[in-house]
């Protein structure tokens, strides 16, 4: 068995002590992997898919997080997370995430206890306290939220691997964050600022871009596609369709950033 595997079979014996769960549910890589190796696990009844719609959450994310649970036959419910009306979320500091995972995880140990389940589950992996900049890993642990993905030592290449191996098709799905993201710091964040960039990510994947961030700063818009993606821009004409949808949605200046995707951009200043 490799290491890969050994950490899969830690996974489920975490699980099977856990005994009853709620996985906080995204669609995304990590919380598709986490809900269904908890389905293959524990007894159906004793797991329940939560997703926290808001504005920071694209309607296409959503969309593709109510066909997941559908088709693993999960227990699905949607709760609404206000973190856009609380002051310190739109006034958008550095520890910004804090505030929004805090009130996310209250609602979702509420929704827990509602059930009768004993833990509430997120998708954090090896990954995220390795890298960039996680204000929200301590509401989580504030809270007494667990990481099972990350208790059982597991990182992104694992998950992914595990994935496909699942025949899940999220296994090479882009990594997405929430939309507060394309925010610099400091720069209010609102629900018609969300709005703009979830039209304008939303643009860019309907023209085939697959991992890629809209920033918003102020009246520019800096777009960021992975580097072997940069030349599409110029090709085709695409670059006067994407300036002029851009416009469309409010930006008056549209830029692309030439160091590509990278994660947490916004973090680098």
């Amino acid at each position: 068995m490799g290491k890969t595997e050994e950490k899969l079979q830690r996974l489920k014996e975490i699980l099977k002590g856990l005994e009853s769960v709620l996985v906080a549910f995204s669609g995304g890589v990590d919380s598709t992997f986490l809900l269904k190796v908890a389905l293959n696990t524990l007894a159906h009844e004793s797991v329940l898919a939560v997703t926290a719609t808001s504005e920071t959450y694209p309607k296409r994310e959503l969309d593709e997080a109510i066909s997941i649970a559908k088709e693993f036959g999960a227990k699905h419910i949607l709760i609404e997370s206000g973190e856009v009306d609380i002051p310190e979320f739109q006034y958008n500091p550095t520890n910004r995430c804090y505030y929004c995972k805090h009130e996310l995880f209250s609602k979702l140990k509420d929704t827990a206890n509602q059930y009768g389940l004993k833990y509430v589950l997120d998708g954090t992996n090896l990954n995220d306290v390795q890298n960039d900049h996680r204000p929200g890993k301590l509401a989580a642990d504030e809270l007494g939220v667990r990481s099972p993905l990350l208790e059982a030592g597991m990182a992104k290449k694992d998950i992914r691997y595990l994935s496909k191996a699942l025949g899940l098709l999220t296994w090479e799905k882009p990594e997405f964050a929430c939309l507060s993201s394309r925010f610099p710091y400091g720069t209010p964040i609102t629900r018609e600022k969300l709005s703009m960039v979830e039209k304008a990510e939303d643009f860019l994947k309907d023209i085939g871009f697959k991992q890629l961030r809209v920033r918003h700063h102020g009246e520019v818009a800096r777009i960021e596609v992975e580097e072997m993606d940069l030349k599409r821009f110029l090709e085709n004409g695409l670059k006067l369709k994407v300036i002029k949808r851009f416009k469309e949605i409010g930006f008056k200046y549209v830029t692309i950033d030439l160091q590509g995707y990278r994660r947490g951009s916004m973090n680098e200043p």
